[in-house]
Protein backbone atom coordinates (compact mmCIF):
# COMPACT_ATOMS: atom_id res chain seq x y z
CA UNK A 1 0.00 0.00 0.00
CA UNK A 2 1.16 3.57 -0.92
CA UNK A 3 1.18 4.96 2.92
CA UNK A 4 1.82 8.78 1.17
CA UNK A 5 -1.23 10.73 2.42
CA UNK A 6 -2.73 7.83 4.59
CA UNK A 7 -4.01 8.10 8.12
CA UNK A 8 -2.55 4.93 10.34
CA UNK A 9 -3.82 3.55 13.53
CA UNK A 10 -1.12 1.99 15.57
CA UNK A 11 -2.72 -0.39 18.63
CA UNK A 12 -0.05 -0.72 21.60
CA UNK A 13 1.77 2.42 20.39
CA UNK A 14 3.06 3.30 23.27
CA UNK A 15 4.95 0.14 23.88
CA UNK A 16 8.43 -1.41 22.83
CA UNK A 17 8.03 -2.44 19.41
CA UNK A 18 5.26 0.52 18.89
CA UNK A 19 7.00 3.12 19.80
CA UNK A 20 9.77 2.79 17.55
CA UNK A 21 7.48 2.35 14.74
CA UNK A 22 5.84 5.31 15.17
CA UNK A 23 9.64 6.88 15.29
CA UNK A 24 9.90 5.33 12.20
CA UNK A 25 6.70 6.68 10.59
CA UNK A 26 7.31 10.16 11.15
CA UNK A 27 9.65 9.69 8.69
CA UNK A 28 7.08 9.03 5.85
CA UNK A 29 4.79 11.71 4.23
CA UNK A 30 1.29 10.24 6.25
CA UNK A 31 -1.34 12.24 7.12
CA UNK A 32 -2.12 10.96 10.36
CA UNK A 33 -0.42 8.66 12.39
CA UNK A 34 -3.13 7.43 15.73
CA UNK A 35 -2.10 5.72 18.52
CA UNK A 36 -4.46 3.29 20.38
CA UNK A 37 -2.98 1.95 23.97
CA UNK A 38 -4.19 1.59 27.21
CA UNK A 39 -0.79 1.87 28.64
CA UNK A 40 -0.91 -0.74 31.14
CA UNK A 41 2.88 -1.74 29.45
CA UNK A 42 3.24 0.84 27.00
CA UNK A 43 4.20 4.55 28.51
CA UNK A 44 3.82 8.50 27.60
CA UNK A 45 7.94 8.99 27.57
CA UNK A 46 8.01 6.38 24.65
CA UNK A 47 6.27 9.10 22.39
CA UNK A 48 7.30 11.88 23.74
CA UNK A 49 9.84 12.62 20.43
CA UNK A 50 7.10 11.68 18.35
CA UNK A 51 4.60 13.17 19.94
CA UNK A 52 6.10 16.91 18.85
CA UNK A 53 4.81 16.02 15.23
CA UNK A 54 1.42 17.13 14.67
CA UNK A 55 0.96 14.16 13.00
CA UNK A 56 1.15 12.05 16.14
CA UNK A 57 -2.38 11.95 18.19
CA UNK A 58 -3.42 9.97 21.10
CA UNK A 59 -7.49 8.51 20.50
CA UNK A 60 -8.69 10.33 23.36
CA UNK A 61 -11.79 7.86 24.39
CA UNK A 62 -9.41 5.07 25.81
CA UNK A 63 -7.12 2.25 23.94
CA UNK A 64 -8.97 -0.62 25.33
CA UNK A 65 -8.92 -3.99 22.97
CA UNK A 66 -11.43 -4.99 25.20
CA UNK A 67 -13.58 -2.10 24.15
CA UNK A 68 -14.96 -3.25 20.99
CA UNK A 69 -16.98 -0.49 20.31
CA UNK A 70 -14.29 2.16 21.28
CA UNK A 71 -11.75 0.52 19.21
CA UNK A 72 -14.41 0.48 16.34
CA UNK A 73 -14.71 4.34 16.48
CA UNK A 74 -10.82 4.52 16.69
CA UNK A 75 -10.55 3.19 12.93
CA UNK A 76 -13.13 5.06 11.59
CA UNK A 77 -11.17 6.82 8.51
CA UNK A 78 -8.37 4.69 9.01
CA UNK A 79 -6.24 3.40 6.43
CA UNK A 80 -3.80 0.73 7.88
CA UNK A 81 -4.05 -0.32 11.37
CA UNK A 82 -0.73 -1.64 13.24
CA UNK A 83 -1.75 -4.48 15.79
CA UNK A 84 0.64 -4.59 18.49
CA UNK A 85 -0.94 -4.98 21.65
CA UNK A 86 -0.90 -8.14 23.63
CA UNK A 87 0.28 -9.98 27.16
CA UNK A 88 3.81 -11.39 26.86
CA UNK A 89 4.74 -14.63 27.20
CA UNK A 90 5.79 -14.59 31.25
CA UNK A 91 2.45 -12.83 31.50
CA UNK A 92 0.40 -15.42 29.87
CA UNK A 93 2.29 -18.63 31.49
CA UNK A 94 0.81 -16.62 34.59
CA UNK A 95 -2.68 -15.24 33.49
CA UNK A 96 -3.55 -17.63 30.79
CA UNK A 97 -7.54 -16.34 31.10
CA UNK A 98 -6.27 -12.48 31.13
CA UNK A 99 -4.27 -13.70 28.01
CA UNK A 100 -7.31 -15.58 26.49
CA UNK A 101 -9.40 -12.23 26.49
CA UNK A 102 -6.63 -9.74 25.24
CA UNK A 103 -4.46 -11.44 22.60
CA UNK A 104 -7.04 -13.49 21.08
CA UNK A 105 -10.56 -11.49 21.99
CA UNK A 106 -8.78 -8.38 21.42
CA UNK A 107 -6.99 -9.59 18.35
CA UNK A 108 -10.77 -10.31 17.09
CA UNK A 109 -11.87 -7.20 17.99
CA UNK A 110 -8.75 -5.39 15.82
CA UNK A 111 -9.92 -7.67 12.57
CA UNK A 112 -13.57 -6.97 12.55
CA UNK A 113 -12.75 -2.98 13.51
CA UNK A 114 -10.91 -3.37 10.62
CA UNK A 115 -13.43 -4.70 8.31
CA UNK A 116 -16.25 -2.69 9.63
CA UNK A 117 -14.41 0.13 8.92
CA UNK A 118 -13.47 -0.33 5.59
CA UNK A 119 -9.47 -0.29 6.69
CA UNK A 120 -7.62 -1.15 3.88
CA UNK A 121 -4.13 -3.52 5.83
CA UNK A 122 -3.57 -4.34 8.87
CA UNK A 123 0.19 -5.89 10.31
CA UNK A 124 -0.22 -8.39 13.00
CA UNK A 125 2.61 -8.84 15.80
CA UNK A 126 3.28 -12.48 15.60
CA UNK A 127 6.33 -13.76 17.41
CA UNK A 128 8.44 -16.76 16.40
CA UNK A 129 7.11 -18.38 19.94
CA UNK A 130 4.44 -20.11 17.06
CA UNK A 131 7.65 -22.34 16.18
CA UNK A 132 8.84 -23.43 20.05
CA UNK A 133 12.69 -24.58 19.12
CA UNK A 134 13.76 -25.30 16.04
CA UNK A 135 13.27 -28.96 14.12
CA UNK A 136 14.96 -27.40 11.45
CA UNK A 137 17.30 -24.44 11.19
CA UNK A 138 17.40 -21.89 9.77
CA UNK A 139 13.57 -21.68 10.74
CA UNK A 140 11.69 -21.26 7.53
CA UNK A 141 7.91 -19.67 7.34
CA UNK A 142 7.16 -23.10 6.46
CA UNK A 143 8.80 -23.95 10.25
CA UNK A 144 6.00 -26.74 11.91
CA UNK A 145 4.11 -24.72 15.20
CA UNK A 146 6.00 -27.21 17.48
CA UNK A 147 5.15 -24.29 20.50
CA UNK A 148 3.82 -25.48 23.81
CA UNK A 149 3.50 -21.76 25.53
CA UNK A 150 0.02 -20.66 26.15
CA UNK A 151 1.72 -16.77 24.42
CA UNK A 152 2.76 -18.82 21.40
CA UNK A 153 -0.88 -20.62 21.23
CA UNK A 154 -2.44 -16.89 21.17
CA UNK A 155 -0.10 -16.04 18.57
CA UNK A 156 -0.93 -18.82 16.59
CA UNK A 157 -4.70 -18.09 17.16
CA UNK A 158 -4.22 -14.53 16.27
CA UNK A 159 -2.45 -15.26 12.84
CA UNK A 160 -5.31 -17.54 12.01
CA UNK A 161 -8.26 -14.73 13.09
CA UNK A 162 -6.95 -12.10 10.91
CA UNK A 163 -6.71 -14.68 7.77
CA UNK A 164 -10.43 -15.97 8.24
CA UNK A 165 -11.47 -12.11 8.51
CA UNK A 166 -9.32 -11.50 5.36
CA UNK A 167 -11.01 -14.52 3.41
CA UNK A 168 -14.28 -14.03 5.03
CA UNK A 169 -14.53 -10.40 3.46
CA UNK A 170 -12.72 -11.13 0.38
CA UNK A 171 -14.75 -10.57 -2.29
CA UNK A 172 -16.71 -7.35 -0.60
CA UNK A 173 -16.35 -3.98 0.37
CA UNK A 174 -15.24 -4.57 3.91
CA UNK A 175 -11.80 -6.86 2.26
CA UNK A 176 -8.92 -5.94 4.45
CA UNK A 177 -5.04 -7.27 3.24
CA UNK A 178 -3.03 -8.34 6.07
CA UNK A 179 0.42 -9.60 7.11
CA UNK A 180 1.97 -11.45 10.01
CA UNK A 181 5.51 -10.67 11.57
CA UNK A 182 6.94 -13.07 13.43
CA UNK A 183 9.68 -11.68 15.45
CA UNK A 184 12.35 -13.29 17.11
CA UNK A 185 14.47 -12.02 19.76
CA UNK A 186 13.97 -8.37 20.20
CA UNK A 187 16.53 -6.23 22.12
CA UNK A 188 16.75 -2.62 22.37
CA UNK A 189 15.78 0.76 24.00
CA UNK A 190 12.41 1.07 25.54
CA UNK A 191 12.85 -2.49 26.20
CA UNK A 192 10.09 -4.34 28.63
CA UNK A 193 12.25 -6.66 30.62
CA UNK A 194 8.95 -8.25 31.80
CA UNK A 195 9.53 -10.25 28.56
CA UNK A 196 11.07 -13.77 28.71
CA UNK A 197 13.92 -13.60 26.15
CA UNK A 198 14.61 -9.82 25.84
CA UNK A 199 14.69 -9.82 29.77
CA UNK A 200 17.83 -11.43 29.41
CA UNK A 201 20.16 -8.42 28.15
CA UNK A 202 18.74 -6.38 31.04
CA UNK A 203 19.07 -8.90 33.22
CA UNK A 204 22.60 -9.19 32.69
CA UNK A 205 23.20 -5.07 32.71
CA UNK A 206 21.31 -5.32 36.50
CA UNK A 207 23.87 -7.68 37.78
CA UNK A 208 26.85 -6.02 35.95
CA UNK A 209 26.01 -2.55 37.28
CA UNK A 210 25.39 -4.23 40.76
CA UNK A 211 29.14 -5.62 40.48
CA UNK A 212 27.93 -9.47 40.12
CA UNK A 213 28.45 -11.74 37.51
CA UNK A 214 25.34 -12.53 34.91
CA UNK A 215 23.60 -15.70 35.51
CA UNK A 216 23.57 -18.05 32.70
CA UNK A 217 21.46 -21.52 33.65
CA UNK A 218 22.77 -24.86 32.26
CA UNK A 219 26.31 -24.01 30.16
CA UNK A 220 24.86 -20.83 28.50
CA UNK A 221 25.06 -22.51 24.91
CA UNK A 222 21.04 -21.74 24.58
CA UNK A 223 21.38 -20.24 21.37
CA UNK A 224 18.62 -17.41 19.70
CA UNK A 225 18.22 -14.73 16.59
CA UNK A 226 18.34 -11.71 18.66
CA UNK A 227 17.07 -8.50 16.58
CA UNK A 228 17.05 -5.02 17.38
CA UNK A 229 14.24 -2.64 17.83
CA UNK A 230 15.17 -0.18 15.32
CA UNK A 231 15.01 -3.29 12.67
CA UNK A 232 11.50 -4.54 13.71
CA UNK A 233 10.07 -0.83 13.48
CA UNK A 234 11.13 -0.54 9.78
CA UNK A 235 10.06 -4.52 9.16
CA UNK A 236 6.67 -3.03 9.93
CA UNK A 237 6.95 -0.41 8.32
CA UNK A 238 8.08 -2.27 5.08
CA UNK A 239 5.12 -4.66 5.86
CA UNK A 240 2.44 -1.81 5.73
CA UNK A 241 3.98 -0.42 2.36
CA UNK A 242 4.15 -4.16 0.42
CA UNK A 243 1.44 -5.42 -1.29
CA UNK A 244 2.04 -8.84 -0.28
CA UNK A 245 -1.25 -10.13 1.36
CA UNK A 246 -2.03 -13.24 3.17
CA UNK A 247 1.50 -14.40 4.28
CA UNK A 248 3.65 -14.05 7.45
CA UNK A 249 7.45 -13.39 7.88
CA UNK A 250 9.83 -13.97 9.92
CA UNK A 251 11.72 -10.66 11.54
CA UNK A 252 15.10 -12.02 12.14
CA UNK A 253 18.84 -11.73 11.31
CA UNK A 254 19.53 -15.22 10.26
CA UNK A 255 22.51 -15.23 13.02
CA UNK A 256 22.37 -17.09 16.26
CA UNK A 257 24.14 -16.07 19.21
CA UNK A 258 24.63 -18.09 22.41
CA UNK A 259 23.80 -16.57 25.76
CA UNK A 260 27.47 -16.89 26.56
CA UNK A 261 28.23 -15.33 23.31
CA UNK A 262 25.64 -12.65 24.32
CA UNK A 263 27.23 -11.73 27.83
CA UNK A 264 30.53 -11.88 25.84
CA UNK A 265 29.39 -9.31 23.82
CA UNK A 266 27.65 -6.91 26.63
CA UNK A 267 31.10 -6.83 28.68
CA UNK A 268 32.89 -5.75 25.41
CA UNK A 269 30.77 -3.08 25.26
CA UNK A 270 31.00 -1.44 28.80
CA UNK A 271 34.48 -2.56 28.65
CA UNK A 272 35.03 -5.16 31.05
CA UNK A 273 36.25 -8.59 32.08
CA UNK A 274 33.61 -11.15 31.38
CA UNK A 275 32.59 -13.20 34.51
CA UNK A 276 30.00 -15.35 34.13
CA UNK A 277 27.83 -17.48 36.82
CA UNK A 278 26.93 -20.98 35.85
CA UNK A 279 23.48 -21.99 37.73
CA UNK A 280 21.49 -25.60 37.25
CA UNK A 281 19.08 -25.50 34.17
CA UNK A 282 15.55 -24.04 35.45
CA UNK A 283 12.30 -23.67 33.51
CA UNK A 284 13.43 -23.04 29.32
CA UNK A 285 10.73 -22.05 26.93
CA UNK A 286 12.97 -22.05 23.65
CA UNK A 287 16.58 -22.91 23.70
CA UNK A 288 17.27 -22.62 19.90
CA UNK A 289 15.68 -20.87 17.37
CA UNK A 290 16.94 -19.16 14.34
CA UNK A 291 15.12 -17.09 11.36
CA UNK A 292 15.25 -17.40 7.70
CA UNK A 293 15.21 -14.04 6.53
CA UNK A 294 15.04 -14.98 2.80
CA UNK A 295 10.84 -14.46 2.34
CA UNK A 296 10.86 -11.25 4.13
CA UNK A 297 13.65 -9.84 1.68
CA UNK A 298 11.89 -11.17 -1.64
CA UNK A 299 7.99 -10.36 -0.66
CA UNK A 300 8.75 -6.85 1.58
CA UNK A 301 11.57 -5.89 0.86
CA UNK A 302 12.92 -5.93 5.09
CA UNK A 303 16.88 -7.06 5.73
CA UNK A 304 18.24 -6.15 9.32
CA UNK A 305 21.09 -3.50 9.07
CA UNK A 306 22.45 -3.39 12.91
CA UNK A 307 24.97 -5.92 14.18
CA UNK A 308 24.32 -7.14 18.09
CA UNK A 309 27.25 -5.25 19.43
CA UNK A 310 26.05 -2.34 17.59
CA UNK A 311 22.48 -2.53 19.15
CA UNK A 312 23.65 -3.67 22.48
CA UNK A 313 25.29 -0.31 22.39
CA UNK A 314 22.80 1.71 21.58
CA UNK A 315 20.49 -0.11 24.57
CA UNK A 316 23.33 0.71 26.90
CA UNK A 317 23.62 4.72 25.47
CA UNK A 318 19.44 4.24 26.25
CA UNK A 319 19.71 3.17 29.45
CA UNK A 320 22.41 5.54 30.87
CA UNK A 321 20.13 8.19 29.93
CA UNK A 322 17.21 6.92 31.87
CA UNK A 323 18.52 5.76 34.83
CA UNK A 324 15.73 7.04 37.25
CA UNK A 325 13.37 4.96 35.23
CA UNK A 326 15.99 1.89 35.60
CA UNK A 327 16.08 2.57 39.35
CA UNK A 328 12.29 2.92 40.02
CA UNK A 329 12.32 -0.62 37.90
CA UNK A 330 14.81 -1.85 40.59
CA UNK A 331 12.92 -0.69 43.52
CA UNK A 332 9.59 -1.99 42.24
CA UNK A 333 11.57 -5.12 41.88
CA UNK A 334 12.99 -5.11 45.33
CA UNK A 335 16.94 -4.46 43.96
CA UNK A 336 18.73 -2.11 45.53
CA UNK A 337 18.68 1.01 43.50
CA UNK A 338 22.41 1.64 43.92
CA UNK A 339 25.19 -0.92 42.67
CA UNK A 340 26.68 -2.30 46.48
Amino acid sequence: MDIRGKRLLVVGGAGFIGSHTIDELVKEDVKEIRVFDNFSRGKMENLRGAMTDPRVTLYPAGGELLHADVLQAATQGIDGVFHFAAMWLLHCWEFPASAFDVNIRGTFNVAEACANSSVKRLVFSSSASVYGDAVTEPMTEDHPFNNNTFYGASKIAGEQIVRAHHHRYLKTENRFDYVALRYFNVYGPRQDDRCAYVAVIMKMLDRIDKGLPPILHGDGSQAYDFIYVGDCARANVCAMKADATDRAYNVATGKKTSLRELASTVFAVLGKEARIQYEPQTQSFVKNRLGSTARATEEIGFTAKNELRQGIEELVKWRASHIEEVEQRRREAGLPAEPP
